[in-house]
């Protein structure tokens, strides 16, 4: 995922408050807890409904969120849980983060949870995200997310818009494209690229590109090493992005399914 993701003293959703100034962008983006609800209600909905869950750990040199710099040495880790139940996909989690700004430690614990369905040739899903920040503040932010894919088989397409639902993040909307490329049986390249874009400003924000290799060494477990690479389209003064630059972030994901 690249996640799911403040300022003034982490605002980790710098792109939730766009007014808020710049170090309150410190806020984070993770996953991991509203998991097990969800589990409970695939496992008593539907006892034949298939299940997954997912833990993930890994290290990033800066905290990427949205094509914002949130701080240095990011440290995470989440859970996440996803299955179906009468042809509706529900999946949840949860991700916790450790980061550096300004030689201050902040943390962020991110709560979410998604419904989606196909209809017709698009799938559509309404998510639910909330990012907590226990340390040192306790400060909250919420988004609800209404979005719509399509996987075209030589690239797959998605478009989400964030609803603020506590905090103000200008209406940000967000279109991808992902392919994979299947290099051996146990090799696999993913390409990422998206352009978030601010709907009450009418301004686009960041071009981000993610480049990602999967190693499966084992059978449920692979380790994916990944370079990212953010180029900032606005300074606008009136939102979190003024005076961003274009970042480089490098990292490794080592995540194990079952």
């Amino acid at each position: 995922m690249l996640g799911p993701t403040g300022p003034d003293c982490p605002q980790p959703g710098a792109v939730k408050d766009a007014t808020a100034n710049q170090h309150t962008i410190m806020h984070h983006y993770c996953k991991t807890i509203g998991a097990l609800a969800a589990a409970s209600a695939l496992g008593a909905g539907n006892a034949k409904a298939d299940i997954e869950y997912k833990l993930h750990t890994g290290y990033s040199n800066e905290y990427l969120f949205r094509g914002l710099d949130l701080g240095n040495d990011l440290i995470e880790a989440g859970v996440d849980v996803s299955g179906t139940w009468n042809g509706v996909g529900l999946s949840a989690g949860a991700w916790f983060g450790s980061f550096t700004n300004g030689g201050r430690n902040f943390e962020e614990l991110d709560l979410y949870g998604e419904v989606s369905k196909d209809i017709g040739p698009v799938k559509a899903a309404i998510g639910y995200i909330a990012y907590t920040y226990p340390s040192p503040h306790s400060d909250a932010y919420q988004e609800i997310y209404f979005g719509v894919s399509h996987d075209f088989g030589f690239v797959a397409a998605s478009l989400k818009y964030f609803w603020d639902v506590k905090g103000d993040n200008n209406g940000y909307t967000e279109f991808g494209l992902t392919h994979s490329f299947t290099l051996s049986p146990c090799l696999t390249l993913n390409l990422e690229s998206n352009i978030g874009y601010l709907v009450e400003k009418g301004v686009a924000t960041a071009w981000t590109n993610k480049a990602s290799l999967d190693w499966g060494f084992a059978e449920h477990a692979k380790l994916s090493p990944f370079v990212a690479a953010s180029i900032a389209l606005t300074d606008s003064a009136s939102t979190a992005y003024y005076n961003s630059k274009n970042e480089l972030v490098g990292g490794c994901m080592l995540s194990v399914t079952f």
